[in-house]
């Protein structure tokens, strides 16, 4: 192995196919599963997919040997968030694709997913593990945030979390990725070996957007299509019978009542303080 910051990387990045936040969120069917009929590229996960190209950019590209997987899991219309990650400048894409996976809370989903890194960064039959694997802060459907913390520990990897900051570098003779993660009132820097985990903020960069080059060039990438079956996972240990959590019942969010309409006769202002004082604002 190179023992180099400036040695090829191999980086998984992990996107997510979301409910679309200009439209209102459904719950269907008797498992009150999210309805992602209205479904993109999620937000958060392009601030992880732009610091992975900046990685790989800064070591000469694909020319030079490093690898950008773009990775997601999910039904037929999931494999569009790794088509808008090719435009964006992945090198290459894979989708797990299983009608089981339905229903898949974040410990089903941390444990497909696991396998799937593992298959992305070696040959088939062979699994290996990547340099980096990099997702966002959170997804914008369930924003747990869970998911990174959970794919760490299956994967055995070092991680560091809501980093706003990310390079590559030599410490101590090795690779290490060091990231800046900020506070309310500090920043931190932490450095962990490779390989590792990291989940990237929308503090990170500014994701570029797909031009005509990217959106064509982006037609001619491989996207790998993968069953649980080419994992070596149990369809009973994912989906709702795998799944750790449940949502036993769900209802309409209520309408928003009407507020408080004050019309200024001359104490419109007293009016105004006693609401906030009864309302307990001030």
């Amino acid at each position: 192995m190179q023992e180099s910051a400036d040695r090829p990387l191999n980086i998984v990045v992990l996107v997510k196919h979301v409910p679309d936040a200009q439209f209102d969120r459904h719950l269907s069917g008797p498992a009150h599963t999210l309805d992602r009929s209205e479904s993109i590229l999620s937000e958060l996960d392009e601030y992880a997919l732009e610091a992975a190209l900046q990685l790989a950019e800064a070591r000469g590209g694909q020319a030079a040997g490093n690898m950008v997987t773009a990775l997601t899991m999910g039904p037929d219309a999931a494999v569009n968030a790794v088509k808008k990650s090719l435009q964006m400048g992945a090198y290459q894409g894979v989708h797990v694709n299983d009608a089981a996976l339905a229903g898949s809370d974040a410990a089903a989903t941390s444990l497909v997913l696991a396998a799937a890194v593992q298959h992305a960064a070696g040959a088939p039959g062979a699994p290996a593990m990547p340099d980096l694997v990099l997702t966002g802060m959170a997804s914008t459907d369930g924003e747990t945030s869970l998911v990174p913390a959970q794919l760490a520990e299956r994967l055995r990897l070092a991680q560091i979390t809501f980093a706003s900051e990310i390079e590559v570098r030599d410490v101590d003779g090795a690779p290490a990725v060091r990231a800046r993660r900020d506070g309310d009132s500090f920043s931190e820097t932490l450095e962990a070996p490779l390989p590792a985990l990291v989940s990237v903020t929308d503090q990170a960069n500014e994701p570029r957007y797909p031009n005509f080059k990217g959106i064509m060039a982006a037609k001619k990438k491989t996207i790998t299509v993968l069953s649980l079956q080419d994992l070596g996972i149990d369809p009973e240990q994912t989906g709702l019978a795998g799944s750790w959590t449940s949502v036993a019942a769900s209802a309409p969010r209520p309408p928003r009542s009407a507020g408080t309409i004050i019309t200024d006769d001359g104490s419109a202002g007293v009016a105004l303080v006693d609401f906030l004082a009864a309302s307990k604002l001030i």
